[in-house]
């Protein structure tokens, strides 16, 4: 099946960085807009991305956009601190093309992204987080050692930026972010939900247990069996599933959608 066509869009952010983005428009609820945030090193263009734009533009239209310092945006990544700006400058396009519900979506990296932004600035209508992890400086497992290796070390960020079109910035955070499971219970009332995959070779389960036990409800955690790590591990089932979530789930800041 061919994938649904999209559009490109620039946005740009209070902080004034330019970022790049594309817009699938709905093939289901003409209401309902779906910012999707992609995982470190990924990418709007990557075929994981453009796959789960597919599926959920089934539920509603899809914004998606690079992070900063990734693909083609402009800046380098602060690998989840400033990106919070990103997904806002992608909400609030969202709304100003039409949409009256806007629901987050993000894949590690994205999915600490868009905890952080419905907890520190708000502005939508449900979160859905996949994949995230609940705290900063994760080491437990040899890909996230190999994270850091790509963020902290010159030959690791060159190795990003020629490999992936990946530009991190360098040196450390200051002040430290809020972390996201600080972050998290702040969303409430927005309904929020958390998956993550019992094979997850990044962050493993305790991360999800962490997030939902931190949050206020509306909240639910679906733990995925034999599910791995964001993007390239998310099946069409499960996609199709989160856009069903974030369909039924999400109502407009004026309270008055029904389903």
């Amino acid at each position: 099946m061919p994938l649904a066509p999209t559009f490109p869009v620039t946005l740009r952010t209070r902080d004034d960085l330019r970022i790049d983005a594309a817009h699938t428009p709905s093939r289901g609820a003409g209401d309902l807009g779906i910012v999707l945030a992609h995982g470190f090193t990924g990418s709007l263009r990557g075929r994981p991305n453009r796959r789960i734009a597919h599926v959920l533009s089934g539920f509603g239209g899809v914004l998606a956009f690079d992070f900063r310092g990734h693909g083609r945006s402009a800046g380098e990544s602060t690998v989840g601190d400033l990106e919070i700006w990103d997904v806002e400058a992608a909400v609030r396009h969202a709304r100003t093309i039409g949409y009256r519900r806007v629901v987050t979506v993000g894949f590690s990296m994205g999915g600490a992204v868009v905890l952080r932004h419905a907890g520190m600035l708000g502005g939508v209508d449900a979160v859905v987080s996949v994949s995230a992890p609940a705290r900063w400086y994760y080491r437990g497992t040899r890909p996230m050692r190999q994270v850091h290796w790509a963020i902290e070390r010159p030959a690791g960020r060159l190795a990003a930026r020629l490999g992936k079109r990946t530009r991190i910035m360098k040196g450390v955070w200051d002040p430290l972010p809020l972390a996201p499971y600080e972050a998290v219970a702040k969303i409430s009332p927005v309904p929020l939900l958390i998956v993550h995959g019992d094979a997850d070779g990044f962050f493993p389960l305790e991360h999800a247990h962490q997030l939902h036990e931190a949050a206020g409800e509306p909240r639910e955690l679906w733990v995925e069996p034999g599910y791995g790590h964001a993007e390239n591990a998310a099946t069409p089932g499960l996609v199709r599933r989160i856009g069903e979530w974030a369909s039924a789930r999400s109502r407009p800041r004026d309270g008055v959608y029904s389903s």
